[in-house]
Formats: C-alpha cells, structure tokens, sequence
C-alpha cells in the first residue's frame, strides 16, 4: 500500500511519454512522492478516484474527467501533423472507407475517437466498429481497416504488408489545420487544494525532465531500440517530431477535438480545459 502522506504520481508506459519522464526522479523530490507506471485505464481510474494525485493520462480520458481535474502547464504528447504513432491500415484509400468494417483497439479512446471524426465528420463515412486485439493480420481477417497505436501500430509499419497506411495526425493537420494533443498531464483538484507545495514541485521537477530529455534524446533512443527494436535514425525521427509543450497552439487543437467529439455524442459535455498554476486556475482561452 502506498504511504497516504506521499503524492502518487501516474506514468503512461507508451514510448511516447518518455521524453518527459526520463529524467524525472520522485526520490530526489524534497515532498514525498511515488511514482506508479500502470496501463492507462488503471491509471485513469486512480486519476478518478483521487488515489493518484497527478500524472499523465490520454486526452480524452482527461475531458470524461474534466471536472476532477486540472492541466498542467508546457506538458503534453502533440503532434503538428504526422503523428507517427497512431495509423490506419486499409484496403482503399481513408476517405473510401464508407460504410465498411474498421477493427480498433480497446486500448485508446483518444485515437477511435479521433478516427470516428475524421471519418464520420470529414470523410463523410458511417462504417463500423468492432474492438480486436492489436494484431494487424488478424485483424484485416475480420474489418476492411484496422486502427493500431503506440508500439503496435510502429512495428506494422516497418513492414510492408501491402495496405494503405494513413497517419491520423497528418489527417487531423489536414483537415483542421491544427496540432492534435494525444495525452496530457493532470492533477486531481482536491490534491491541488491540499498540497500545493508538492503538486508545484512535481510540475516543476516533470518540465524540468522534459526540457532535458528532448535536448538529450540519445540515452531514450538507446532504451527504445532495446525495448522495442527499430533503429536509432527511426526513434531520433519519431521523438524529434513530437512535441511534448501545452501551450496555445496544442490547447487550440485539443478544444477542438473536444467539440468535434461533444458534436458526435461521443462526450456527454462540452470540455472546459482549466490549467493548475500555482497561485491561481487560468482558464484556457476558448
């Protein structure tokens, strides 16, 4: 059990989120703190519940939770444009998809929310849905497309397996001509309100690891080529190409997302993003 005096602090296992959490060290931190990696939806219930204090969690697991949260500031995993991670594979091309068959994962509901607007509201299309495991080949057994992420969806596109491969945030950038916000850093209100000290200290400390893991990306490559294969010119291409800031431009996107998918009633409400500071709440400009 973890200590109730101590801060628990949320980390997404995904590749993606490592820049920001490879030089973060709750031990050195001054408050008490603990760090619990964990699948997202775990770490999604804790984020709920108040047994995690503050951490990272998916875009739109944030919105269903918006309520009992607050954003960080300058943390975030966006991209502006190809995304790299989060891929549609399929017999024809993305916009001929109609009313076919798409397997998603049950893993992220950030990217099938994202998939359901640019297909339903830019593409026009209706198709459905049916929740696989990731496997690519099992699931074209079964759909006309397949959506994979996170190390899934980039070991099926080192090899080529003849489908058209469609990187949902290049379509996103596309069609909307924003960045997309695919996970966000949070912190439960009423930890806010009790341990202010501790919370900014962390926020601190996780920029502070941010700012260093992107000025020194080589030790995450060495970790990701042994964890996950590929080479080291593929893993500096693909966290280069992330950004890992919250500021106007990535809350600009992230709104939009939120009432594209309030639009579709795939969010019972409409999002009002609120960031943590120290001193005060600033809202997020709408």
């Amino acid at each position: 059990m973890s200590n109730p005096q101590h801060t628990i602090i949320g980390k997404i296992s995904y590749t993606n989120s490592w820049p920001v959490f490879h030089n973060f060290h709750p031990s050195s931190l001054r408050y008490p703190a603990e760090m619990v990696s964990e699948v997202p939806a775990i770490l999604n219930q804790g984020m709920a519940r108040g047994t995690i204090h503050v951490g990272a969690l998916s875009s739109f697991a944030y919105a269903a939770l918006s309520d009992r949260l607050l954003l960080l500031p300058d943390l975030s995993v966006s991209a502006d444009g190809p995304v790299k991670s989060i891929m549609l594979f399929s017999r024809v091309p993305f916009t001929q998809i109609g009313n076919g068959k798409i397997a998603v994962t049950n893993t992220s509901a950030t990217s099938v929310n994202l998939l359901k607007i640019l297909l339903e509201k830019a593409a026009g299309c209706k198709p459905e849905y049916v929740t696989a495991e990731p496997d690519l080949d099992r699931m074209m057994e079964v759909a006309d497309a397949c959506l994979l992420i996170g190390d899934n969806a980039i070991k099926a596109t080192w090899q080529d397996q003849g489908y058209i491969v469609t990187d949902l945030g290049e379509v996103w950038k596309e069609w909307t001509g924003h960045s997309m916000t695919f996970a966000v850093w949070a912190v439960n209100r009423e930890a806010a309100r009790d341990k202010p000290e501790a919370i900014a200290e962390i926020a601190e400390a996780l920029v502070e690891s941010k700012v260093r893991g992107v000025n020194k990306l080589a030790p995450i490559i060495r970790e990701a080529c042994s964890s996950v294969g590929g080479t080291p010119e593929y893993w500096h291409g693909y966290f280069s190409n992330l950004c890992y800031d919250f500021g106007e431009r990535q809350q600009e996107g992230l709104n939009l997302y939120f009432r594209y998918a309030y639009e579709l009633g795939l969010l019972p409400q409409e999002v009002k993003m609120e960031l943590w500071s120290h001193n005060l709440l600033t809202r997020v400009k709408e």
